[in-house]
């Protein structure tokens, strides 16, 4: 059976509302931080719709007794945001996602190499452990390929790994389909082109730029 790159891009007006107030180059930074955590909370609800393990469970209401749903606690979750942009957007998903294991992917460039070295991932995930990688930007897709085949190597794949991004650039998805056909990937939009530095276009900026402020020496007085 063929497969092919999944992309899901939820048509909430909440989410086109947070994602426009990201790309407003006036946004100052503690509004750009408050709009990242509302698209990753948003979001995370989209990716977890059918996806989150859960159960039926009988409840006994003030009234009488009755059937609900509950997260099943015996299926475990690790959350990986990708340093350190990923962590505007982790704050959106943490609320939601409460009880998930956190482990914080760090990619470095290799000096004198293209490629990157990835540390931070746990050396074993347990085979029924779903897994939520956070990162904001998808340009080239070169990062998220990354993380995404130190998963692989990990025994993690297909169904039990989601992929939350706020922008991603159709290169960078075309990258990913062809390495990882069986992804399922959340975004608010897919812009169509990357700008010189392979950031999607038309983009949001530097994210973590504005996310944390001005890393200058005249911030710090």
């Amino acid at each position: 059976m063929s497969m092919s790159l999944r992309v899901v891009v939820p048509p909430h007006p909440l989410i086109g509302h947070w994602l426009t107030v990201l790309r407003d180059r006036r946004t100052p930074s503690p509004l750009f931080a408050s709009a990242m955590a509302e698209l990753g909370r948003w979001l995370t609800y989209e990716a977890c719709r059918d996806w989150l393990p859960h159960r039926r469970q009988p409840v006994e209401t003030p009234q009488g007794l009755t059937e609900g749903t509950v997260v099943d606690p015996e299926v475990g979750l690790l959350a990986i945001p990708v340093l350190s942009q990923g962590l505007g957007l982790w704050q959106g998903v943490q609320p939601v996602l409460p009880a998930a294991t956190v482990a914080h992917a760090l990619l470095r460039s290799i000096p004198e190499s293209e490629t990157l070295a990835l540390e931070g991932l746990p050396d074993q995930i347990g085979e029924r452990v779903g897994v939520v990688v956070v990162d904001p930007l998808i340009g080239t897709g070169r990062r998220l390929i990354t993380v995404l085949e130190a998963l692989e190597r990990r025994g993690v794949s297909g169904e039990r790994l989601r992929v939350i991004s706020v922008l991603a650039a159709s290169p960078g998805l075309k990258a990913l389909g062809e390495r990882f056909p069986q992804l399922t990937l959340y975004t608010a939009c897919i812009d169509p082109d990357l700008d010189a530095d392979q950031r999607p276009l038309p983009g949001l900026g530097d994210v973590r730029e504005r996310l944390f402020g001005s890393t200058g020496q005249d911030c710090l007085g």
